[in-house]
């Protein structure tokens, strides 16, 4: 706010807004001990090393404190139509959409009081500015020429209408920084900007790994952790067949928490619940809906490519109700390897919640209304503090892409009978939600106990400390049923609530399921996998893991 209120006296016409001002106060902004710093706009495109930018830092002689390139349009000239008055520059004025600056002698040469007198000076008869920052910088270095070094035109070749870019450079391999400084944006009139536009898009569609290799003559500590992982990862045996499902136990994927704005504080009742979930790019028209019905915070993490990304950003600004919401915590993680790392997303999702509790659903499902309050009334009724209990939410599904949501258990028994509504997975899997009962669901008023039994899965409430899930499982199958295992290992109680319900809403098969019914290798690794964890089981929880060895065979 202290520094907003340094430029926000300045009336300005730029669609940038208040935003495009800002530059003007980077000697504040930025920590007192960094010297220099190359400053960009937000519609940049590089076609070469920055490296090479910054070496530029060592032509600058004499008093030059700013790099900048000239100015590509006739703007500050003055000519563009009749009784167009820019403000002062030095001939055709300079572009601030690339800047070089020596921070610490323009903190000397006292920039701020440097700025700001001519800026009062100038808007006593400009009245506004028209490009922001821009028309500032050029009526200082009007007065102060001594300030500037001036930059190679192909450092920042300008395309909006107006400019003369095309005379900077003779071929576009020439090129090292392109700047889409038009409010068209891709749209702009320049002869190559078909290739420019490509090489925008390719970038977009870049995968962000390909930064993470390391870079020859960049000398890097040797990090522990990742010597770990080598030694692990050397220790696998790449000719078994499920080498490729063990490797993707340990790897470490690119992770963006937060990728949106989040500001939320719990209740003070410490009864608060966050729903926790995961998706993918094919999933997310399921969001608007799950924040009409889950008032409550939520935190999601996203399975994208950096492409993916970039559409998710553009998705959710163009939601109005995705926008409203500051209390849903977007956090990215970023695809790597063949399968879907379902159980990696739901512990990043988990470890995000700052809520005493939280909800562990699935992103295809739509919690009743009012499911929220409903939970925060149950934590306290069922003493959560003070007990390990996993609230179950029993799960229904609907076949139907239009489906009336049920406002009330009874409306919802009513559809059950009618056949619009089912129990969740009815037809398929029975045994993953049998343990629930919904015969005695029916009819309950009271919540009740359930004992756990063999691929158990339920969705449930559970303390902010129970455990992760398993990362072993990946993609389609167990991912859920492992976790409810350990729950119960751990001596969770599973209580079914009379009055909570969730519905699934109905969708294409994943990739994974796809996967999963066509390849024989994948339902044996599985399998394998399986066995696997129940051993671990069995070790960390001994005589009392042996029912889940006895279930297994039995199913």
């Amino acid at each position: 706010l202290l520094l907003w209120s340094e430029v926000s006296w300045i009336p300005n016409k730029h669609y940038s807004g208040i935003y495009g001002l800002m530059k003007l106060v980077l000697t504040k902004t930025l920590p007192p001990d960094l010297q220099k710093v190359i400053v960009l706009d937000t519609d940049i495109t590089f076609a070469t090393d920055i490296a090479e930018l910054w070496a530029v830092f060592h032509k600058f002689r004499g008093q030059q404190v700013l790099g900048l390139v000239e100015n590509q349009s006739d703007w500050y000239l003055g000519n563009l139509w009749k009784n167009h008055r820019p403000w002062p520059a030095l001939e055709r004025g300079f572009n601030t959409g690339v800047i070089l600056l020596l921070l610490d002698r323009l903190r000397k040469l006292r920039w701020e009081q440097m700025w700001r007198l001519t800026a009062e000076r100038e808007l006593m008869s400009m009245l506004s500015t028209s490009l922001a920052d821009q028309d500032i910088f050029n009526a200082v270095i009007k007065q102060n020429p001594f300030l500037v070094h001036q930059l190679p035109c192909f450092w920042n070749v300008q395309l909006s209408d107006h400019t003369r870019s095309e005379k900077c450079y003779k071929d576009v391999s020439d090129l090292k920084v392109i700047h889409w400084n038009s409010p068209k944006k891709l749209r702009v009139k320049n002869k190559h900007v078909e290739f420019f536009r490509n090489l925008y898009l390719t970038f977009l569609e870049y995968d962000g790994n390909l930064l993470r290799r390391e870079l020859f003559g960049c000398p890097s500590e040797t990090d522990h952790n990742s010597e770990n992982l080598q030694k692990t990862l050397s220790e696998l045996d790449e000719d078994d067949p499920c080498y490729e499902f063990r490797r993707e136990r340990f790897t470490v994927h690119r992770t963006h928490l937060y990728f949106l704005h989040y500001e939320y504080e719990p209740t003070s009742d410490h009864t608060d619940v966050t729903l926790v979930a995961q998706l993918s790019m094919d999933r997310l028209q399921m969001l608007e809906a799950i924040c009409k019905h889950w008032e409550g915070p939520i935190s999601l993490a996203l399975y994208l490519s950096d492409a993916e990304a970039q559409q998710f950003l553009r998705y959710a600004q163009g939601s109005e109700v995705l926008m409203a919401r500051g209390n849903v915590g977007y956090h990215i993680v970023y695809k790597e390897g063949q399968f879907y790392p379902v159980n990696l997303l739901r512990n990043v999702a988990m470890r995000q919640v700052n809520t005493p509790y939280m909800f562990l659903s699935d992103i295809d499902f739509l919690p009743m209304y009012g499911l929220y309050e409903y939970l925060r009334k149950s934590v306290v009724q069922l003493d959560m503090a003070n007990s390990k209990k996993a609230l179950v939410v029993p799960a229904f599904e609907t076949l139907r892409y239009r489906l009336s949501y049920p406002k009330s258990k009874a409306e919802l028994l009513s559809q059950l009978d009618m056949g619009t509504l089912f129990t969740f997975r009815y037809h398929v899997w029975t045994k993953g939600h049998a343990p629930t009962n919904f015969a005695k669901w029916r009819t309950a008023t009271t919540p009740y106990r359930v004992q756990w039994e063999g691929d158990f899965e339920p969705y449930v409430m559970v303390r902010r400390d129970s455990p992760e899930y398993d990362r072993r499982f990946v993609g389609f199958g167990w991912n859920k049923v492992a976790h409810i295992m350990e729950l119960d290992a751990q001596e969770y109680e599973f209580v079914v609530l009379p009055n909570a319900y969730m519905i699934h809403m109905p969708h294409a098969p994943s990739f994974d399921i796809t996967k999963f019914r066509s390849n024989k290798q994948y339902r044996v690794c599985l399998k394998t996998l399986k066995e696997e964890f129940q051993q671990n089981m069995s070790r960390r929880y001994g005589f009392a893991a042996l029912k889940y060895m006895t279930a297994e065979n039995n199913s």
